[in-house]
């Protein structure tokens, strides 16, 4: 085989690949952003005091990860639990894609350290949570938009 025939063939061979990959996926959505969910119950009246509390921390820490670009945004959505082993809090920080996670407490740890304090403090500040809500757990999620 002549070299212009070889070249020839890895040309064609090298626009099919990119043709395929370049191909669209046949899923009815595209893929957005990912959220960190976090279920939260209050014990019974201690949805202001825990409320309180994030406006401490979570607003804090979480205004400054978005500043610094580490999250995009991040909500709390408040209802009624449907049960009395239901969520009434649930707590969402939006990541751009799952690349973000990486080394994510690397990242964040610097923020919670100067805003909530040493280890030592903050994990004073988690014990005293535990007396006033229950995790019930948390899910990672992805947005999606229907095409």
């Amino acid at each position: 085989m002549t070299m212009k025939k070889h070249l020839a063939l890895i040309a064609a061979a090298s626009l099919s690949l990119t043709g395929l990959c370049l191909a669209q996926s046949d899923a009815p959505y595209t893929e957005g952003p990912v959220w960190q969910i976090t279920m939260v119950k209050t014990k019974a009246g201690m949805s202001d005091d825990y409320l309180k509390a994030l406006s401490k921390i979570y607003k804090s820490t979480n205004d400054e990860a978005k500043k610094q670009g580490i999250i995009m945004d991040y909500k709390i959505l408040i209802g009624d639990n449907a049960g009395p082993g239901d969520f009434d809090i649930l707590l969402m920080e939006e990541y751009p894609n799952m690349a973000a996670l990486d080394g994510l407490r690397d990242k964040l740890d610097p923020i919670n350290k100067k805003l909530v304090g040493s280890e030592d403090a903050q994990r004073q500040g988690a014990i005293k949570r535990m007396e006033i809500r229950d995790i019930l757990g948390g899910k990672l999620m992805r947005e999606v938009t229907l095409k």
